[in-house]
């Protein structure tokens, strides 16, 4: 048997049209988007929403595709989806967009969004 010992390939980085850090570090900076229904705890933390158009298989949205969410709402959401959340896939879409119209940053870090 064979044994390869090469060093193991690195994915690739993620686009440049899909990072918009500055937006991130914004976006934590908001209070929990589920605070209204309580039960929020830990540190706000960037839930990204499902974007067809800009998620493939295994890869993760364009950042302007994300809510901030408390540690255990983003949790429940990761293990029990959105409707664990009182969220659908448009509902939470629809708040990523108005977030993204929210944050007066420079929304030219994303080409297409």
């Amino acid at each position: 048997m064979r044994v390869d010992t090469r060093p193991r390939k690195r994915n690739a980085p993620r686009p440049a049209w899909k990072v918009a850090t500055a937006y991130l570090k914004w976006l934590r900076g908001r209070p929990c988007a589920k605070e209204r229904d309580g039960g929020c705890w830990g540190k706000i933390e960037s839930a990204h929403t499902p974007d067809p158009a800009s998620k493939g298989v295994g890869t993760k949205a364009a950042d302007h595709n994300a809510i901030p969410l408390c540690s255990g709402h983003h949790k429940l959401h990761t293990e029990k989806g959105w409707s664990a959340i009182g969220l659908t896939r448009e509902t939470a879409q629809a708040m990523a967009a108005a977030y993204w119209r929210a944050w007066k940053g420079d929304k030219g870090e994303l080409a297409d969004g």
